[in-house]
């Protein structure tokens, strides 16, 4: 069984429905931030110098902290990004969307804290860049013939425009540091994961997931229940062990009774 399908069926009712939402709020807050002051990217992104050294919330503030750009260039980003996101939760379902962006940040987290192992220093900042370009990745992966409009002008196949992702990546691979580097390569190993994780997944509907843990619940319920119980008199096996429990064959209908009042009880006709 895929290994998606058991954490789903697991914690999949702890799953954000809107989660799109919510980082396209973070990531219009971070950039109008960052418009007002241009201190804010260096102040709140990922840092693990400054996180060891008394800034512990970098660790979730640079999940807003995007780098400068146009408001206009920025306009088109989130609302491209929010539509991809969108469909990645209509055919993934809220708990796989969920799990690719946990996996994605806490990979990032973990590539600034190697780099910093090996080189250092208070010069890394860092951000969620990689973990958005490997979401397109997904995106392309799964709607490869999908036409979309670049600035809603010219019409693009999300196939090309994912082969420019891989190129930009290449490129920066190529030319960037080592935290570039180090990025890149946890970004597409969290996409390769889902992938293949992914070629013979079944989403798990709501529903699905409701039926079964009502059922469970049954079942716990069930469990601590007495088997035999006299129709007379209520007792159980668990009032005293030493009762004996027998049907009568004389009633009409299934009536169980203690061994004291199985041959004085009055017939059910």
């Amino acid at each position: 069984m895929n290994w998606l399908n058991k954490l789903e069926r697991r914690f999949g009712r702890y799953a954000l429905t809107n989660l799109p939402l919510y980082i396209v709020i973070l990531y219009a807050f971070g950039s109008v931030m960052n418009f007002i002051s241009d201190s804010f990217y260096t102040r709140f992104s990922l840092n693990p110098y400054m996180v060891l050294h008394g800034e512990p919330w970098r660790l979730v503030t640079f999940l807003a902290a995007t780098p400068g750009g146009s408001i206009i260039f920025l306009v088109f980003i989130l609302l491209f990004y929010y539509s991809i996101c969108q469909s990645l939760v209509q055919v993934w379902g809220a708990f796989r969307f969920n799990m690719y962006v946990i996996c994605g940040v806490l990979g990032t987290v973990a590539a600034a804290f190697i780099v910093y192992a090996v080189m250092p220093g208070p010069l890394i900042f860092m951000d969620t860049y990689y973990v958005n370009l490997s979401l397109f990745l997904a995106y392309a992966a799964i709607f490869p013939e999908m036409q979309v409009y670049l600035y809603g002008i010219l019409p693009l196949k999300v196939k090309w425009l994912a082969l420019l992702d891989l190129l930009l990546l290449a490129f920066s691979f190529a030319t960037g540091g080592i935290g570039a580097r180090i990025s890149i390569v946890v970004s597409l190993l969290n996409f390769l994961l889902f992938y293949f994780s992914s070629r013979n997944y079944k989403r798990i509907s709501p529903g699905e997931i409701h039926r079964k843990r009502t059922y469970r619940k049954k079942v716990r319920e069930t469990e601590g229940t007495s088997r035999h119980r006299c129709a007379v008199c209520g007792r159980t096996e668990e009032d005293d062990p030493n009762l004996e429990f027998r049907f009568c064959s004389k009633c009409n209908g299934n009536y169980e009774y203690c061994n004291e009042h199985l041959f004085t009880h009055t017939h059910v006709k």
